[in-house]
């Protein structure tokens, strides 16, 4: 069965086929810039040359029929025809309680979604013309959605209430629902079997440290405990977002500077951060090599970063009794030795021991990055998001024939 797993933004999409007789991916590319006469897709097919085009794609339908143009292209196709895609898996950052798991796309499904919009007014709308612009150009394929917060919802009602009156929470649903569920869910599953050990007898720590960023307590295969909340901001230090804060501080600001919810809204997540304290990038790397030049901004920033990381990953330690395993996955924890390093330097009391040389090599597949010795197993998994969807997409799709 050959699927397409499509990653909408507002005003990007990505994609990729896969093969799933044996997972492999046929072909990957971007669209970015809809809605814009200028709009470039990168098509790249496996075993041939990336290609790009400009052109003018006005919104979301577009620029899914460009791309499976592409995709049948004779010159740079992987396709004989648009009817060899049997489904279509789509990411959904958020899925309230009413979603544990990935999803048959119906009328009520996306009814949920929309109804979602205020939790992730950056990301589920634009699924939504992802769903219809495949259910316009491939009408009759059945489309599912993987939804961030479903691995999330098998948290206890102790951890994903917040202690405020509880009729926030019957009428509106305010509660903790966590994110990169997908990833945390693929990254812990690689671990057991990259160390040959049940997951169900496993205590992990997933780090999820990108441009956005969280960490999971991952007990017995399911999550027991995560950093984001309601939505996206809460928890770790970020690129461009606080992470978590004092909660007066935001009305404290918002009377001071005399800010609308909207911009203080935009001050949280866009200009805090990274960004904020360093003053100039929100890009890690950038942040890294200031430290290492001894810039004093940026090396506050990346002291506060990694002191904020550490902490959580103790606090997932005591919520569990405990650590197996540790992972470091996306942008940065996949990337970043330096990160890596300066936190397991201060987790010895957990019994972490990082073998410096092993972390320092970039393999791009799972390894161990701590010593023989280490009491705690020390992971770098890259993250592949898009495949647990495309097998999410498989099994549902299976399951409703």
């Amino acid at each position: 069965m050959k699927l397409l797993v499509i990653n909408a933004g507002s005003s990007s999409l990505k994609y990729q086929l896969y093969d799933m007789t044996d997972e492999s991916v046929l072909a990957k590319g971007l669209v970015e810039r809809i809605g814009m006469d200028s709009s470039i897709l990168t098509h790249k097919p496996t075993g041939k040359e990336e290609v790009t085009e400009v052109s003018e794609i006005l919104e979301h339908t577009t620029a899914i029929r460009k791309v499976l143009e592409k995709l049948t292209d004779k010159e740079h196709g992987v396709l004989a025809s648009v009817n060899e895609i049997q489904a279509v898996g789509h990411r959904v950052v958020h899925g309230g309680e009413a979603f544990k798991g990935s999803a048959l796309v119906t009328p009520e499904v996306k009814a949920e979604i929309r109804r979602l919009f205020d939790l992730a007014p950056l990301h589920n709308p634009p699924a939504i013309m992802g769903i219809n612009a495949s259910e316009a150009n491939m009408p009759g394929v059945p489309n599912v959605v993987a939804f961030d917060t479903a691995f999330h919802q098998t948290m206890d009602e102790k951890v994903y209430l917040y202690p405020i009156p509880r009729v926030l929470y019957k009428k509106h649903r305010v509660r903790r629902y966590g994110a990169h569920g997908t990833s945390h869910q693929y990254v812990s599953r690689v671990a057991a079997e990259y160390l040959n050990r049940p997951i169900e007898d496993l205590k992990i720590i997933t780090c999820h440290i990108g441009n956005g960023a969280s960490l999971t307590a991952v007990k017995g295969g399911v999550s027991v405990d995560t950093s984001m909340g309601l939505t996206p901001l809460e928890g770790l230090m970020m690129g461009t977002r606080s992470g978590d804060l004092d909660p007066t501080v935001v009305t404290f600001v918002m009377n001071k500077e005399e800010l609308s919810i909207s911009e203080v809204n935009s001050m949280l997540n866009k200009h805090s951060g990274l960004l904020a304290i360093s003053g100039s990038s929100s890009d890690m790397r950038d942040i890294t090599d200031g430290w290492e030049a001894g810039k004093p901004n940026e090396t506050l920033a990346f002291e506060m970063y990694e002191y904020r990381l550490r902490k959580y990953i103790g606090s997932y330690a005591a919520a569990m009794n405990g650590v197996d395993v540790i992972v470091f996955t996306a942008g940065v924890g996949e990337n970043s030795a330096i990160v890596r390093e300066k936190t397991c330097e201060n987790l010895s009391y957990l019994g972490v021991e990082l073998d410096k040389e092993l972390n320092k090599i970039r393999s791009g597949e799972p390894r161990r990055i701590s010593t023989p010795n280490s009491k705690v197993e020390v992971l770098v998994i890259p993250t592949n998001e898009e495949l647990m969807i495309a097998r999410d997409t498989l099994h549902i799709v299976q399951e409703s024939k």
